[in-house]
């Protein structure tokens, strides 16, 4: 049975022009299934950016409808918005965000205190476990800073787990990676849905990576030209 992480329904936005405001978005209408291991592509200003922040409801100015786990976003205030991109949505960015005064153990542990569901020592066991199946439990108690690029990538997806979210949502995540290190975090993303049942959406712009996963959504001019 498929069930439904992610709905956006006739998602339009504007941007304010000099005269008349531009369209940016227009009438994106999608949904993703548990597990599912999304790519969404398009050129360069094409409005791929964008709707991810409409997506991960840190932009809330749009017209249309976002469902989230079944659960409308509209008319949200801040800090339940705030609540549920800690609770339900990991996020892995082309930059990687880590804190240089903490250590890598302590950056994967951040989003599940700031949850605050759980004691620290019962965080600390999660994030470990996080790290274990990423392959990195080793980099634990160094300092981001002493890491490699395709290193500090990997503690950022073992970051966005430790909530165990219901999506993860990526923008460009290889951007700033070789082939290498941009294949073995495509690996981490393929194990990750067969494994955990992990839901992804990425937004990139490469395209041998994007024809890797199992769907592709193709923007153009603010549109999805197809699904």
């Amino acid at each position: 049975m498929n069930i439904t992480i992610l709905e956006a329904k006739h998602i339009s936005k504007d941007f304010p022009g000099p005269s008349v405001p531009v369209r940016i978005l227009s009438d994106i209408t999608f949904s993703i299934n548990k597990g599912e291991f999304v790519a969404v592509i398009g050129k360069s200003g094409c409005g791929k950016s964008t709707l991810l922040y409409i997506l991960s409801t840190l932009d809330t100015d749009y017209e249309g409808d976002l469902l989230i786990g079944n659960e409308n976003m509209r008319g949200k205030k801040e800090n339940q918005l705030a609540k549920i991109r800690n609770e339900k949505i990991g996020f892995v960015f082309q930059f990687h965000y880590l804190l240089n005064e903490f250590s890598v153990l302590r950056n994967v542990m951040l989003p599940a205190q700031k949850l605050n569901k759980y004691t620290e020592q019962e965080i600390a066991q999660m994030a470990l476990q996080k790290l274990e199946m990423l392959d990195i439990s080793k980099l634990a108690h160094k300092k981001p800073n002493q890491l490699s690029g395709g290193e500090k990538q990997r503690v950022a997806i073992a970051r966005a787990l430790i909530n165990s979210p219901q999506i993860i949502m990526c923008d460009e995540p290889t951007g700033n990676l070789d082939k290498k290190n941009s294949e073995i975090v495509f690996d981490i993303f393929q194990r990750l849905t067969k494994e955990i049942n992990q839901t992804l959406l990425v937004v990139t712009h490469d395209t041998s990576f994007a024809e890797k996963t199992q769907r592709i959504i193709e923007m153009e001019d603010g549109r999805i030209v197809s699904l």
